[in-house]
């Protein structure tokens, strides 16, 4: 098994690279055949699916358009508990679909506050896209996405865009913390 070493913290290999790339295919197929015959706008969630939503817009065969928003709400390995929105949403969504697109849903507060800021804002509809979903942290329901890459454990892992305080986004695989 492959570990790294970021900031002092062991952490290994969980998701290779090539079943990363399974998944993404997968929810991509998904998106596809849901919005067939729709433009949906993907609104991607900086800084952490970057990686997620540049393998997956590759997959997405119907005419759609991105954007992109920057929130955060972690400190080192833990949740603050308060979303800042650092970049804000600089496309209209009224009358359109949207799907954001999340590195990881946990709690589910900040995709829950954003879900709501787009209806309110007048989108026709919104799903949610996750490439990794904790079912067993989440504390708002309406924040449980639609396409989900895969469920796993509430444990924190990083690579494929996910960090740990700013590191290891650059990871092909992705990596748990070594217990």
């Amino acid at each position: 098994m492959q570990s790294v070493n970021v900031n002092g913290l062991i952490f290994d290999e969980y998701l290779p690279e090539q079943e990363i790339a399974t998944v993404v295919s997968d929810v991509a197929g998904r998106i596809n055949a849901d919005y067939a015959g729709r433009e949906p706008l993907f609104i991607c969630v900086l800084n952490g699916a970057f990686m997620y939503m540049s393998d997956l817009f590759k997959r997405i065969t119907l005419p759609a358009e991105i954007t992109f928003v920057r929130m955060k709400s972690y400190e080192g390995t833990a949740t603050t508990g308060n979303v800042n929105m650092l970049v804000p949403l600089q496309t209209s969504v009224k009358d359109r679909d949207v799907i954001i697109v999340e590195d990881i849903v946990d709690t589910g507060l900040t995709m829950h506050g954003f879900i709501q800021h787009l209806k309110r804002e007048g989108a026709r509809s919104v799903e949610l896209t996750s490439f990794l979903f904790k079912p067993d942290s989440l504390q708002f329901p309406d924040a449980t996405p639609k396409y989900i890459g895969k469920s796993i454990p509430t444990k924190f892992v990083l690579g494929y865009g996910l960090d740990y305080d700013e590191k290891g986004r650059n990871l092909s695989s992705l990596y748990v913390l070594r217990q």
